[in-house]
């Protein structure tokens, strides 16, 4: 079992809905049923009682204990009902539980750190705000079951995150999520400290993992929602012919993850980039389907999975991808997307989001992750401002 740390989520997530009070005329009859069996027990003192007596006295005692266990019974429901309006921080579900409630979003940090940059607090936010019916989870490899972290924490994003109600942080426990998965075997021999690409390896393996167990959609944490994604079954064209695997969507078991999972251990080349990661996806899909160029923001579709347009989530091409840091004369409208990869990787000069720049990026932010925006970036600049005590 998944075990948990520090769980956030206050209200919507709770494990049953509250019943109705029940009138008092129909517990009426319970009283009267209590004072029956227990009238006229069979004295200590009196004479000796007959069997059938004795016999009656023992089913009024059972009669009684059943009657007993079932108040008790219907008090914790109505106890559990009134705990469910309570913080979720306060149930501390396992990641497993939350999992098991169906459809989540699922985002990974493999690294180790434990300070969400502000574009991972933006993806986290806007698939918060986008999917507001679904539990979104960010699990994190710097988390471990000792780590103490509550609402006053020092790591802004952690306490931004942790305030949204549908959001939960777990730690990240790798031999535990390739549990029952072809990818165990995988985990126990490699050896990470050997491994070129151990982040995004471990990140590509994790994330199939996660949704063949569970179903959801798994996003990469410099993805901006900006709308429902409606398909339940697809991958993403980052061009035509060739899928990514930075957002895709199943339902729990589906067997096209599964046979990625082998495939994933059958050809395993840490020292080649993508080669578990969208490669992987790629002629996976091709064993399926003849896959065809892209006509206008069509989606293709075989074997009852979506491959859906580049517009979809790639309207911005990674070779132009500092284009979202830059300054449009006019933004575009994105209007056949459902998300933005931000293509954070190929950021090695590590541009940001500035307040005040008017870059496509921060447009972005103030639309769909303006607490991430306000908190993390508007309070920065304030922060670094200087003050009258530091001009001379």
């Amino acid at each position: 079992m998944l075990q948990t740390v520090w769980v956030s989520s206050p209200r919507s997530w709770a494990l049953q809905e509250s019943r109705s009070h029940r009138q008092g005329k129909k517990r009426c009859w319970k009283c009267r049923f209590v004072r029956t069996i227990i009238r006229h027990p069979c004295r200590r003192h009196a004479p000796k009682c007959s069997r059938k007596e004795r016999m009656l006295r023992k089913i009024q005692i059972c009669l009684c204990f059943c009657f007993v266990s079932g108040i008790l019974y219907e008090i914790s429901l109505l106890s559990s009902c009134v705990f469910s309006y309570l913080p979720m921080a306060q149930h501390y579900l396992t990641p497993e539980q939350v999992l098991n409630l169906g459809k989540s979003i699922i985002f990974l940090e493999t690294t180790e750190r434990l300070e969400p940059p502000p574009l991972v607090s933006c993806s986290v936010e806007s698939a918060a705000r986008i999917y507001q019916d679904r539990p979104i989870i960010l699990f994190m490899r710097g988390l471990t079951n000792e780590t103490a972290l509550d609402m006053n924490t020092s790591y802004a994003a952690f306490s931004l995150l942790s305030s949204m109600k549908n959001v939960f942080i777990f730690p990240l426990q790798m031999e535990t999520v390739f549990q029952e998965t072809p990818l165990l075997q995988w985990y126990n021999q490699v050896v990470p400290e050997q491994e070129k690409n151990w982040v995004h390896v471990s990140s590509d393996a994790s994330r199939l993992a996660l949704i063949w167990k569970y179903g959801g959609i798994y996003m990469d944490t410099d993805v901006i929602s900006i709308r429902p994604i409606p398909q339940e079954s697809f991958l993403a064209a980052q061009k035509s012919r060739f899928s990514s695997n930075g957002i895709f969507g199943f339902p729990a078991r589906h067997k096209f993850i599964w046979d990625c999972m082998e495939n994933f251990v059958l050809k395993y080349n840490g020292n080649i980039w993508g080669n578990q990661g969208p490669f992987l996806m790629t002629r996976m899909l091709k064993t399926l389907c003849n896959l065809t160029d892209f006509q206008g923001t069509e989606d293709h579709s075989c074997q009852n999975i979506s491959f859906l347009n580049p517009q979809r989530f790639y309207p911005i091409p990674y070779p132009a991808w500092s284009r979202y840091y830059q300054v449009w004369d006019k933004s575009p409208s994105f209007n056949h997307s459902y998300a933005l990869h931000l293509w954070n990787f190929m950021n090695r000069n590590r541009k940001v989001v500035v307040a005040g720049s008017n870059t496509l990026a921060e447009k972005l932010y103030k639309t769909y992750c303006p607490t991430t925006y306000e908190d993390l970036i508007q309070n920065a600049k304030h922060r670094d401002l200087p003050g009258p005590e530091d001009i001379e």
